[in-house]
């Protein structure tokens, strides 16, 4: 199965979910909480898993924890996920991080990054993240930036004054119809 396949068909994928686990640290030989140590919380649908053991998702949550950093995180990533290159979705909310770490550039197919309710202070944090070329959703509120002048927010009428601004400036693309010989 080549990459592209992968990727269309794992989307559907659930999550890997380590939310609400207590773990502290993403270090791969670590006391007393290591995410290698810990098992995921099992949804309606299981997730698939390779033949190595490792998941077949593109989803990773590690929501509501106490991490404090991600020493580690591409080492664990690959111990877990079959493609981690094709990781879309990190959710690390709710824990006690206090910067965005280099690591979260390293997974350029991520799409979706929550990172509200930590702790992360300075707002130049956030340039970091312009080197996901596929970011598309990021959540950064609820950490002390929010009080940072220059922070600013996205509300609804933003969302349509956006919508407006790309229906007028962005010409649609051109569908073909094919027509069948007679």
């Amino acid at each position: 199965m080549n990459k592209r396949n992968y990727m269309n068909t794992s989307v559907q994928e659930p999550p890997l979910d380590y939310s609400f686990r207590s773990i502290h640290v993403t270090q791969v030989h670590s006391v007393p909480t290591d995410l290698l140590s810990e098992e995921p919380r099992t949804g309606l649908r299981p997730v698939r898993h390779a033949k190595s053991g490792k998941s077949m998702t593109q989803s990773l949550w590690l929501n509501n924890n106490v991490l404090t950093d991600l020493r580690d995180f591409n080492h664990a990533v690959s111990q877990l996920l079959e493609h981690p290159e094709n990781l879309a979705w990190i959710d690390l909310s709710f824990n006690d991080l206090t910067s965005i770490d280099p690591v979260l550039t390293t997974f350029f197919n991520l799409s979706v990054l929550y990172l509200h309710g930590n702790s992360i202070q300075r707002l130049g944090e956030v340039n970091k993240l312009a080197a996901l070329p596929r970011l598309r959703s990021l959540t950064l509120h609820g950490n002390p930036i929010e009080e940072e002048k220059g922070y600013s927010g996205v509300t609804k009428a933003d969302r349509t004054t956006a919508e407006v601004w790309k229906r007028m400036n962005i010409k649609p693309k051109k569908v073909r119809i094919k027509h069948s010989a007679p």
